[in-house]
């Protein structure tokens, strides 16, 4: 007698034979903001930035078992031997604290073996709280005894495509009958630099900083969505955001391909 298992998104199903049953495990998708959105932390330019929420629509997170490993940065396709899906899930990434840093995306059942490879799409909720947008940032930001309360709604929806998650420890690796964890991994240091960083380092020099934006603040209020920061924005500092925002999805330290998405 065989079951049938399938990925959450109904993208397929396999037939399992009795002998495969023990060989189920459980994974855990997350999604990271990393302590810059949690705890706060000074932009290159000097201004301490603290979020409230930080919301992302996520769709088609899918882990992989692929064989041989894939690099993002290679232009070899993708050899994929299994894959799981999971449905689109809006996530504050504000929501994660130090005990758990991560906030979840969602669970699966799924054959026990190492998932090494990593894809979402951040496209634009159909509902509240940020119907129409991909990503929504919300915050405060102060410098020098201005402060200036902010909303970044971004409607540009891209697709990130990534290999096996760096960091301290190892994830994705599923054993049968107990739990692992894969996550997606945002950067914002890559968007706003980092005070503490040199100022010559090179993740500062292609960081957009937090001053051209203040720039476009009605005193002591900024609400800005992609087509104002397209039109009022310099063409540099246009194409430092979207640099930043093309860069933002890695798995830990490792980066990640990304693509813009279309309809």
């Amino acid at each position: 007698m065989g079951i049938v298992l399938c990925s959450i998104a109904l993208v397929g199903c396999q037939v399992l034979g009795d002998s495969r049953r023990s060989a189920m495990g459980t994974l855990q998708i997350q999604a990271n903001g990393e302590d810059f959105v949690r705890q706060g932390f000074t932009s290159k330019d000097g201004w301490g930035i603290d979020f409230s929420h930080l919301y992302v629509h996520l769709e088609d997170v899918t882990a992989y078992q692929a064989e041989p490993s894939f690099s993002s940065d290679s232009d070899v396709p993708m050899q994929v031997v299994s894959e799981v899906t999971l449905p689109a899930e809006t996530v504050d990434l504000v929501a994660g604290d130090e005990n758990s840093p991560s906030v979840a995306v969602g669970q699966v059942a799924v054959p026990a073996g190492q998932y090494n490879a990593l894809s979402w799409k951040m496209t634009k909720a159909a509902e509240a709280p940020m119907k129409g947008q991909a990503m929504v940032l919300m915050g405060q930001a102060q410098k020098q005894g201005q402060t200036i309360d902010f909303m970044l709604k971004v409607d540009r929806e891209l697709a990130y495509t990534c290999g096996e998650f760096v960091g301290d420890e190892r994830k994705g690796v599923v054993l049968a009958g107990k739990t692992a964890e894969l996550e997606a991994t945002f950067h914002f240091d890559h968007l706003f630099g980092v005070r503490d960083l040199p100022e010559d380092d090179e993740l500062n020099r292609s960081a957009l900083g937090f001053e051209p934006l203040a720039a476009l603040a009605k005193g002591k209020k900024l609400e800005v969505d992609w087509t104002t920061l397209k039109t009022q924005l310099s063409p540099e500092h246009f194409q430092a955001l979207d640099a930043a925002f093309s860069d933002l999805g890695h798995v830990g330290e490792g980066h990640c391909r990304s693509d813009v998405v279309t309809s």
